[in-house]
């Protein structure tokens, strides 16, 4: 499907980008999910790496929100060899937050994948798929305040920074408790 076609809710939406397929996800993305969200580096914003059966229980959650509604968190993997690298997609955050309600662009890519541009190729994918075939009229995204890459993938992607605000689901004194906000709107989107 490309990202700007019209969408059959019956059927989960899938879609390529240039290096990259967004798909369900599938058993065997498990082990490697497991793996990226046990190293530290990955989960240097979050107040902590995640067991195996945490990042299961994760995937797990991601599979079932495709297979309800068509979309949510899709598994990344490299259109030339196959390889699962993490996750990118669109979510309705649980938390309770000053903006709700929301859909917010994300990803998690493993380590050895950054720094070559996979981040903002697919998430500029997933933003086209939320606005030309969902029809959302604006996607946010949101990141610890110190969390520069993320903050430059969401520039990339033309989201505007809209202000900083206190995670409700981490702890007072949590360093990690300020985020920053950036906001896209689909009139401002290409």
């Amino acid at each position: 499907m490309h990202p700007s076609s019209p969408w059959n809710p019956a059927e989960p939406i899938e879609f390529e980008t240039s290096r990259l397929r967004l798909r369900q996800w599938r058993i065997a993305d498990r082990e490697p999910f497991a793996a990226l969200c046990a190293d530290p580096r990955v989960m240097e914003f979050f107040p902590s790496v995640l067991s195996r059966s945490e990042s299961d229980a994760l995937a797990e959650r991601a599979a079932a929100l495709i297979a309800k509604r068509g979309w949510g968190f899709w598994a990344a993997e490299l259109k030339a060899t196959g390889q699962f690298i993490g996750f990118v997609g669109l979510h309705t955050p649980t938390a309770q937050l000053p903006f709700s309600p929301c859909v917010e662009v994300g990803w998690r890519l493993a380590f050895a994948h950054w720094g070559q541009g996979l981040a903002t190729e697919a998430a500029t994918a997933v933003v086209a798929v939320g606005f030309h075939t969902l029809l959302l009229e604006e996607i946010v995204s949101f990141a610890v305040v110190g969390n520069r890459r993320s903050r430059a993938v969401m520039e990339r992607l033309g989201m505007r920074p809209s202000g900083t605000f206190e995670h409700p689901q981490l702890p007072e004194g949590s360093p990690l408790r300020l985020h920053c906000l950036y906001r896209l709107s689909k009139d401002r989107h290409p």
